[in-house]
């Protein structure tokens, strides 16, 4: 079977079974007829012939930092609800965290092997920023702000600020922070510039050294929550970078017999599942994930159809999820 032929069948032009394969206008009447011939027919389009006679893959490249992530996998799930709809899918690119996987994948997307790339960001080191540059494929970074490019990003800043000043507000005085990695200018760089910021405010410079850097796991939170411990404790609050670094924090201080919130108030960012199902509950903030996939999605769409378009930014905002790890007043 070809297009001409399901034409005749459904009674419809050619021009007009090519507008329905490729999701283009068309009139309920005749996108039911052709349907109902394809489904009759068990048609199916030739991919490669398409890709020869179009130019396009249909088939959007997604670069992650690690895909055994909450956050990750909603903003993947965001991604493709909006591009499935529009016919596209999607080719996930795990880099293990690894920034050079992730230079490796923006050069092999960028040999026209897919339509575009989202790259869910880390860091962007001058390297990046050159391999982005240099793209023939349209690239949009989620997760992460890059003045000059197509972006979809947090207010981290703000909501750590928040954060911080809520613990605050409890009475406490003795702060530490589990940070992230500098190298990582969201989760890293912003939040502990809010931590900081907000302490020094606060006339407490000294608590705003009170920082250590960890991993993106529990072990890693479990064994930086020690070293602050054990270097500028007793705490009576400890702020975490991650979600996943507080529950780690929280094994530590649980086999120290530390209770929380009781002695120590402990909170995390991200609002995932974790939080909810540990004991006691951590608070943290809720970033809208899923949006920031959709929103990056339909950034890339709109490049995809007119590529002369400004680079266009969008923050999304956030929530505070106040749970039982912060239920005390010192």
């Amino acid at each position: 079977m070809n297009i001409s032929e399901i034409a005749k069948l459904a009674g419809v032009s050619p021009a007009a079974v090519s507008r329905y394969l490729n999701h283009g206008s068309l009139s309920k009447e005749k996108q039911e007829a052709v349907r109902k011939v394809i489904e009759e027919t068990g048609y199916r389009p030739l991919v490669q012939a398409q890709i020869l006679r179009t130019r396009k893959t249909k088939t959007i490249g997604v670069i992650l930092p690690k895909i055994d992530s909450f956050s990750i996998s909603n903003i993947v799930s965001g991604i493709d609800a909006v591009l499935e709809r529009k016919g596209f899918q999607i080719l996930l690119a795990d880099t293990h965290n690894s920034p050079e996987m992730e230079l490796r994948y923006l050069d092999l997307f960028d040999d026209q092997r897919v339509d575009g790339v989202i790259l869910i960001g880390t860091v962007f080191t001058p390297k990046h920023l050159e391999c982005l540059k240099k793209s023939r494929v349209p690239v949009v970074i989620a997760g992460q702000q890059l003045p000059g490019f197509p972006c979809v990003y947090h207010d981290d800043y703000h909501a750590f600020c928040n954060m911080t000043k809520l613990v605050l507000s409890k009475g406490c005085r003795k702060l530490g922070h589990v940070a992230a990695l500098p190298q990582d200018k969201a989760v890293g760089q912003e939040r502990t510039r809010a931590y900081q910021d907000v302490l020094r405010e606060a006339g407490l410079d000294q608590q705003a050294g009170h920082i250590a850097v960890a991993e993106f796991n529990m072990a890693s939170g479990e064994e930086t929550a020690r070293k602050l411990w054990e270097s500028c404790g007793p705490l009576d609050a400890l702020i975490c970078a991650t979600d996943t670094m507080a529950a780690g924090a929280l094994q530590y201080f649980r086999k120290q017999g530390v209770r929380i919130p009781e002695q120590l108030l402990l909170t995390g960012q991200g609002a995932s599942n974790i939080t909810a199902v540990a004991s006691p509950t951590i608070t943290t903030i809720r970033y809208f994930y899923e949006e920031s996939g959709a929103n990056a999605a339909s950034l890339l769409l709109e490049r995809l159809e007119d590529p002369t378009l400004p680079a266009k930014e969008v923050k999304l905002g956030y929530a505070i999820v106040e749970n039982e790890s912060t239920n005390m007043t010192f």
